[in-house]
C-alpha cells in the first residue's frame, strides 16, 4: 500500500499545501486500485500529479466540513465536462449521511443541484466495513462537532489508520489498532487551544496512537497558523520512536 498526501492543511488551504486529502493506492488483480480518502478544497488540482481524478475507483469522505469535502464538486466538474474523457459507471462516493443534499446545496448557486448523475452515494455506517477492490474500509465514529469517521483501510495485511478530524476519544484505540501508519488530526496546540470535541494537539494524537499499539504515527490537518515543529515536539514528549509530519505531494509506502 502507498499513501500520497495530496492536502494536508488543517480548517483551510495553506501557501504550499490544500485541504484534506489522501490518494491511497495498492496493487491487485493486475492492476492498480486507488481511493481518495477527503476530497477537500483545492485538492483535485494536485491530484492530478498522480491521477486522473476520473479514474479514482472510489472516494470517501471522513466527514461533511469544506476541508474535507468540497472539491467534490470540482471532481463533479470534471465527470461532466472533460473532452472525451467519461466513465463506465458513476464514481462511488462514500459519506456521511445527507451527503448528496450537502453536496447539491455546495454546488447549486440559485438553488441545490443535484450531483448524482455522476457519483453513486453511499451512506457510511458505523463499524460497517465495505469493500473497493483490494481494499476494505471501516468507518469508526469519532469526536468532533458533526458526524464524523475515522476511517480504517486495510489491504494485504497492512492497515493505514486515518483519523479524520476528531478529539482524543476512546474509539481512537478501535480504529488505530496495531497500525502501520496512523494518520492524526493535530490541528490544536497544547496550552493554547481549549475547546473539547474539536481537534487533537501532538501530545493527544501520540496518546492515541500509543493506547492503539500503532507503529507509525504522521501528524497531518495542521492549519497554516501552526507551527509544525511545535506539533512535533508536544508528540514525541509521548512517542517513542520518530514523529513524522506529513508532507504535501510526498508518497509514503506501507509497512
Amino acid at each position: 500500500m502507498r499513501v500520497t498526501v495530496i492536502g494536508c492543511s488543517g480548517s483551510m488551504p495553506g501557501p504550499a499545501s490544500p485541504a484534506s486529502c489522501y490518494l491511497v493506492q495498492t496493487e491487485s488483480q493486475g492492476r492498480t486500485w486507488s481511493i481518495a480518502l477527503d476530497l477537500g478544497n483545492g485538492s483535485t488540482g494536485p491530484l492530478r500529479a498522480f491521477i486522473d481524478p476520473i479514474d479514482l475507483d472510489a472516494v470517501v469522505l471522513s466527514h461533511l466540513h469544506p476541508d474535507h469535502c468540497l472539491d467534490v464538486c470540482s471532481l463533479y466538474v470534471a465527470l461532466n465536462y472533460t473532452p472525451g474523457r467519461s466513465r463506465d459507471s458513476r464514481m462511488p462516493l462514500y459519506a456521511p449521511a445527507g451527503a448528496p443534499d450537502r453536496l447539491a446545496r455546495a454546488y447549486g448557486v440559485e438553488q441545490p443541484e443535484s450531483l448524482e448523475s455522476h457519483y453513486e452515494f453511499a451512506t457510511l455506517v458505523s463499524r460497517e466495513a465495505f469493500t473497493v477492490g483490494p481494499f476494505t474500509i471501516t468507518p469508526v465514529p469519532v469526536f468532533h462537532p458533526v458526524e464524523a469517521y475515522g476511517l480504517r483501510v486495510e489491504a494485504g495485511g497492512v492497515v493505514l489508520a486515518y483519523t479524520g478530524d476528531t478529539d482524543l476519544c476512546p474509539e481512537l484505540t478501535e480504529l488505530c489498532a496495531d497500525a502501520d501508519l496512523v494518520l492524526a488530526d493535530c490541528a490544536f496546540v497544547d496550552g493554547r487551544d481549549e475547546a473539547s470535541g474539536v481537534h487533537m494537539s501532538g501530545s493527544k494524537a501520540a496518546r492515541a496512537a500509543l493506547d492503539a499499539g500503532a507503529r507509525r504515527l504522521m501528524l497531518t490537518h495542521i492549519p497554516a497558523w501552526n507551527d509544525p515543529e511545535v506539533c512535533r515536539a508536544q508528540a514525541a514528549a509521548l512517542w517513542p520512536g520518530e514523529v513524522e509530519i506529513a508532507e504535501p505531494l510526498a508518497t509514503y509506502r506501507l509497512p
